[in-house]
């Protein structure tokens, strides 16, 4: 019985040391202490920086250079909606944090239909969502698009132990569901969703754009959400 414990002891630490101790995980050319998911710096004027990047202002361009050429970029809709343009790796090396990255384009529904009447092909995934490949001239055209939001998905499990820990208290926090709670840092530009049944996300965006990210979550919390004490918003 305490080998078994020991081993499930080991398992955890192995599954979360990468989110605490630098050098785990480390990546060649990839400074372990840089570009951190909790290394975000504001500028007092509603803009943020995060993994080297402002949402709202670098563009898909700038990602690739800052982040890695194996973008994915693609159109991400469902039958009934035109869709987003978006960037997706696989896998990305976030300092010694290794994470997919989802990073929405700030593209017009206009420009996004054009994409789609160039595409060159769709294919379905999850349900009826459909990803659309776009036409090279268009990959091209959407390097030059800023970027909107960025989202990760650590590939260790947090809680909101370690969350706090690395973010400080939340200034609201809106529980959804017994198992899906979001951690809000207006200040930040950062909303954390801690999600019992699957990965934890982080969706990051310009602070003074933080509406995008809150007005769809407060009509459908839990009636006792109630925002929390903490940092100063911005």
């Amino acid at each position: 019985m305490k080998l078994a414990l020991a081993i499930v002891a080991l398992v955890l630490l192995a599954l979360i040391a990468p989110f605490f101790i630098p050098g785990i995980g480390k990546q060649p050319g990839v400074d372990p202490e840089r570009n951190l998911p909790w290394q975000i710096t504001v500028d007092g004027q509603g803009g943020s920086t995060v993994f080297g990047l402002q949402p709202g202002v670098s563009t898909l361009g700038d990602v690739r250079r800052k982040l890695g050429e194996d973008l994915d970029v693609a159109i991400i809709a469902t039958p009934t909606e035109v869709g987003a343009l978006e960037g997706y790796y696989v896998q990305v090396p976030l300092g010694f944090v290794l994470a997919r990255m989802i990073v929405t384009v700030d593209a017009p529904e206009s420009t996004i239909s054009a994409m789609r009447e160039r595409a060159l092909k769709a294919q379905r995934m999850e349900s009826a969502t459909r990803k659309i490949t776009l036409h090279p001239d268009d990959v091209a055209a959407a390097d030059r698009l800023p970027i909107r939001a960025i989202s990760v998905i650590p590939n260790v499990n947090l809680d909101e132990a370690t969350v706090i820990q690395r973010f400080g208290q939340p200034e609201e926090r809106l529980v959804m569901s017994e198992k899906r709670t979001h951690l809000l840092y207006p200040s930040l530009g950062l909303d954390v969703i801690l999600d019992q049944d699957g990965k934890e996300l982080l969706q990051y965006v310009a602070p003074k754009q933080f509406s995008i990210l809150r007005d769809p979550l407060v009509s459908t919390a839990a009636p006792d959400s109630k925002p929390q004490a903490g940092r100063d918003p911005a």
